[in-house]
């Protein structure tokens, strides 16, 4: 079994760029495909990036495409997302999920989820 761990949330302003990452206590997380999501008050968690266990293949949400990336590096056992050009609506509880199947887009598909971490932008 994986637990994914979520670092790097805080405090940033409009415009500011900030780096999330995921590791894993348990099994290694190349073992696994992983996706991050996002949760915003009032809302209901939706998908932002995903990454196959190599790393060769990624999927993004239309609304971050371009300025979020997804990438992995499984020596280090991390996964990391890079968020760029941060606006107010990008506030929200970030969350890495992983699955034993890959790559996926679709929330119920993942088995294993950490505590999310809270990014918080500010104008």
């Amino acid at each position: 079994q994986v637990r994914p761990v979520e670092s790097g949330g805080g405090l940033v302003q409009a415009g500011d760029s900030l780096t999330l990452s995921c590791t894993t206590s348990g099994r290694t997380l190349g073992d696994y495909g992983v996706g991050w999501f996002r949760r915003a008050p009032g809302t209901e968690r939706m998908f932002l990036a995903a990454v196959s266990r190599t790393g060769g293949r990624t999927h993004y949400a239309d609304s971050v495409q371009g300025r979020f990336t997804i990438s992995r590096d499984n020596a280090k056992n991390m996964v990391y997302l890079q968020m760029t050009n941060l606006n107010l609506e990008d506030s929200a509880i970030y969350y890495c999920a992983a699955r034993l199947d890959g790559l996926s887009w679709v929330e119920s598909l993942y088995d294993y989820w950490g505590q999310g971490t809270q990014v918080t932008v500010s104008s």
